[in-house]
């Protein structure tokens, strides 16, 4: 544990919880020297910025370890990146509408520094692990004001305080895509509700689900973390976000499977001690009887609850609704087929240029052009795309679909290395015994299954929701295990 922190160290820490705070923020508007069209603008940046004079001087006072192992793998994957895009550049793609290669170039190498940016910092202030947990602390208030704000539009959709008109207009002081009522799907602070559901999946569900299979507290109010899942949870549930609630069912049962069977055989344990018979004092058994299903009943009244808002949503019941039964047909019909179309088209891109790919940020110059036919034709939404008079750039949104189109076969398995790197890291947690080190275990694993699932749906650089949580781990991993290196000698 810190101790003795003087005016630098608690600046430092200030200025990076409140970048943590700000990460709910993702499409801030007034950011200067961003085209119109960038959606990612967090609004962490301005908090960076700030601290970025204060972090060089800890580097000079070395309060700051600033060579880390994973940087060999990131920085192996930057290199290819760029090698490719300096070869790509000989290919000459077309302008689309209006955008040349070397401006979607710059571009993508922009977000590409504003996400290593997140990670570097990251990994940069969280100097013990009694510093991650106080970052946990700034990211679950990010949580907190998320949720009141989630509420409040909950409560104006209804017809409560603000009418619909006042309310977009407070939106769009924070966010550039104002917010929507056609459907009930709460964005919080975000640019829309999927964006919001991988912020849940990735920044907060992990810390509070290892919080539970561990028995971990943050702080000595043990309620915390319950109360903290059901904001996550209702956050998470208003979003409709199929993928968001995809991505978080299949992490929590792979890694409660991996990390929690000891957790689960324990459960099971406790909730059949009731009905032995070994328990003579009928009140005793009575109580416990009650709690039992008292849970049980609360659990499938949630669960129950939760079923009913989800089917009631038109966008989210078109899953089973659906009466195509064909496999493309169906995706279209549930409204995935502009995803499905625009991932096929970078497929086909990289098919034309396995080795090198074509670039940085210019994969969009040649999607148009390799979209199926079926797109062009059953899809409204790519038939105005393609139409002379739009000025969208399209994006693949799949960032290891994108990874391959533009640096190629050696730019992904770069990509893949760096994230296998970092896996093998976490698990280097099972060899501490500390309760510590198993909530982080945890953490870690889900963090990797559900930022490796997260990366199927969205394809840019710059969310800090693929760096923050890998680069809070890899921190800590190192000091523990020069902790132990340093007991052993």
């Amino acid at each position: 544990m810190e101790t003795n922190k003087d005016w630098l160290d608690r600046l430092v820490d200030f200025l990076w919880g409140l970048t943590l705070v700000c990460l709910p923020v993702t499409s801030f508007p007034f950011m200067p020297f961003v085209g119109k069209e960038t959606q990612v603008r967090p609004l962490s940046i301005y908090p960076m910025l700030l601290l970025f004079p204060f972090l060089l001087l800890q580097i000079k006072r070395k309060r700051i370890k600033i060579w880390y192992p994973v940087f060999i793998p990131l920085g192996v994957f930057i290199l290819v990146a760029f090698v490719a895009t300096l070869l790509a550049s000989f290919y000459a793609p077309l302008e689309l509408r209006g955008l040349d290669y070397q401006g979607r170039v710059l571009r993508a190498i922009i977000t590409l520094v504003i996400g290593t940016g997140f990670f570097l910092y990251a990994i940069w202030t969280t100097r013990s692990k009694q510093q991650l947990f106080t970052s946990l602390k700034w990211l679950y208030l990010g949580l907190f004001l998320s949720f009141l704000w989630g509420v409040f539009q909950v409560l104006v959709y209804y017809g409560w305080f603000l009418n619909e008109t006042i309310l977009d207009q407070i939106q769009k002081l924070f966010s550039t895509s104002g917010i929507s009522f056609k459907n009930l799907r709460i964005p919080g602070f975000a640019f829309e509700p999927s964006w919001l559901a991988g912020q849940i999946a990735i920044f907060y569900i992990p810390w509070l689900f290892a919080s539970f299979l561990t028995g971990f507290r943050l702080t000595r109010w043990r309620w915390l973390e319950y109360v903290l899942v059901a904001m996550a949870v209702f956050l998470l549930v208003l979003t409709y976000s199929r993928s968001g609630l995809a991505i978080v069912l299949i992490a929590c049962l792979i890694t409660a499977l991996f990390s929690g069977r000891d957790k689960i055989k324990q459960a099971w344990v406790w909730w059949k001690q009731p009905f032995k018979r070994t328990l003579t004092e009928i009140t005793t058994r009575r109580r416990n009887l009650a709690v039992r299903f008292g849970l049980a009943a609360t659990l499938l009244v949630f669960v129950g609850l939760s079923l009913q808002v989800l089917g009631h949503n038109p966008y989210f019941s078109l899953l089973w609704r659906s009466r195509k039964t064909n496999l493309v047909e169906y995706i279209i019909d549930i409204s995935a087929g502009p995803r499905l179309a625009y991932s096929m088209a970078g497929l086909e891109t990289f098919s034309q240029h396995p080795w090198t790919g074509v670039g940085l940020g210019a994969s969009g110059m040649y999607l148009y052009s390799n979209l199926p036919d079926w797109s062009k034709t059953f899809i409204p939404e790519i038939s105005i795309q393609l139409s002379p008079l739009s000025s969208s750039y399209p994006n693949i949104k799949n960032l290891f679909i994108r990874i391959l189109a533009e640096t190629g076969i050696l730019g992904l398995g770069t990509f893949v290395g760096f994230l296998l790197f970092i896996l093998a890291k976490i698990l280097t947690l099972r060899n501490d015994p500390d309760r510590d080190s198993r909530f982080l275990l945890v953490s870690g694993t889900f963090s990797w299954i559900v930022i490796l699932l997260y990366c199927l749906t969205q394809d840019s650089f710059a969310m800090p929701t693929t760096w923050i949580n890998f680069a809070f781990l890899l921190a800590v991993v190192e000091i523990s295990s020069n902790s132990i290196q340093k007991i052993q000698t």
